[in-house]
């Protein structure tokens, strides 16, 4: 052998062990794997007060009600069926709220979350924010808060293929076909022919970061209120603007919500065009404030707790499952899955509720942090589950 061909192989060898080592290092996000663990291998659980979690978990269990015992929770599976979460339900009416996490260790096994290899994800904040609108369009209230169009139409795209549960797509009928709905900018220049305006913002801003909130409450001249919650999305891809600000120059270091609305306000000659570029649109219906205490009601259908609802990626993920989070500051305590958002992907990924105001919006602004992830299930459910479960088909 050459001695050339020897130094090929020599540096072919250190390029496949580099490559490997940096494979190691860096993984790709993998499919869903769920392995069971205790109790107490959850960082963090022994110090936790999961009572807001158990009266979060009534409300879920609520929503339970009326559907069949034979239906699959989430598109992933894991979580069994509506049946095998009867017991657990029943028994959270008469916990004392003192002993939540006795009533949890009792009822449910924890399945640590992970991403193939990958262990920890990200989480965000969110929050319930105050808009100032009027009913008639005047003055300073020019931005439309609109209902939902008649024309909308959402597909479901589960019910026609299963390997696509939990995936939905949104448009309207055009010639016998579904197309793409109106984009952000679109709906801007033009208007909604079919939906009903349900009130006009007196500050474009607010009303944007509303959308991305997914639900707010509304104060109007006379001082009453009145709540506005998710009612439907336009079926395009949402961009977080933060990325768009990052292309044009902003310093990623710092970058929080207050500082992209203090950007915004800050080149007003920019917003629109900036704001465009997410081409999602949210749609909200109107209901009493109700429970001042509570948010608006999530994609489950039941008001969010703050700090103990979570928005999760429902490809994945059931609606009304505890989770787990450990990862300090607003984490290390349990959520319960009821809400979505159209950012929350992956096998590890939450958005936690903080709830309404201001001090609401300046920690959900802020929050930013890597966790872990483990998701609670009934033991019934566990018992079925091999030690370590992968799902390769999920997204």
């Amino acid at each position: 052998m050459s001695r050339r061909l020897i130094i090929l192989l020599a540096l072919l060898v250190l390029f496949l062990a580099g490559a490997g080592l940096w494979w190691w290092l860096h993984p790709e996000p993998g499919p869903l794997r769920l392995t069971k663990v205790t109790f107490a291998d959850l960082p963090g659980w022994a110090a936790s007060d999961p009572a807001a979690a158990l009266g979060a978990f009534e409300r879920s269990c609520a929503a339970l009600q009326g559907k069949p015992d034979a239906e699959p929770l989430g598109a992933a599976g894991y979580a069994g069926t509506v049946a095998a979460w009867r017991a657990p339900c029943r028994a959270a009416q008469a916990a004392d709220p003192v002993e939540a996490r006795d009533f949890f260790e009792h009822w449910f096994t924890p399945l640590a979350v992970s991403a193939g290899r990958i262990k920890d994800g990200r989480f965000t904040g969110y929050y319930e924010p105050e808009l100032f609108v009027s009913r008639r369009r005047h003055g300073a209230f020019q931005t439309p808060i609109y209902g939902r169009p008649d024309d909308l139409v959402t597909v479901d795209l589960g019910q026609f293929r299963p390997a696509l549960r939990g995936e939905r797509i949104a448009g309207k009928i055009e010639g016998g076909k579904l197309v793409p709905y109106a984009s952000r900018a679109e709906i801007d220049a033009h208007g909604l022919r079919h939906a009903h305006v349900l009130f006009y913002g007196n500050d474009p801003i607010a009303v944007f970061f509303l959308h991305i909130q997914g639900s707010g409450r509304v104060t109007f001249e006379d001082g009453s209120q009145a709540r506005v919650s998710y009612a439907a999305q336009n079926g395009q891809l949402y961009t977080a603007i933060g990325k768009t600000l990052i292309d044009r120059g902003l310093p990623r270091d710092g970058l929080s919500m207050q500082a992209i609305r203090d950007w915004l306000k800050a080149h007003p000659d920019e917003m629109h065009e900036v704001i465009e570029t997410d081409a999602s649109y949210v749609f909200f219906q109107e209901e009493p404030v109700g429970d001042a205490s509570l948010g608006a009601k999530g994609a489950q259908g039941v008001p969010l707790t703050p700090l103990a609802s979570l928005a999760v990626d429902p490809r994945l993920h059931a609606l009304g499952t505890p989770v787990f989070v450990a990862g300090g500051g607003a984490l290390d305590r349990l959520f319960i899955a009821q809400d979505i958002g159209g950012a929350i992907r992956g096998a590890v990924r939450g958005d936690v509720f903080f709830g309404f105001g201001s001090k609401a919006e300046a920690r959900a602004g802020t929050m930013n942090q890597m966790g872990r992830m483990f998701v609670l299930v009934p033991k019934t459910v566990a018992q079925k589950l091999k030690p370590r479960t992968d799902f390769p088909d999920s997204p």
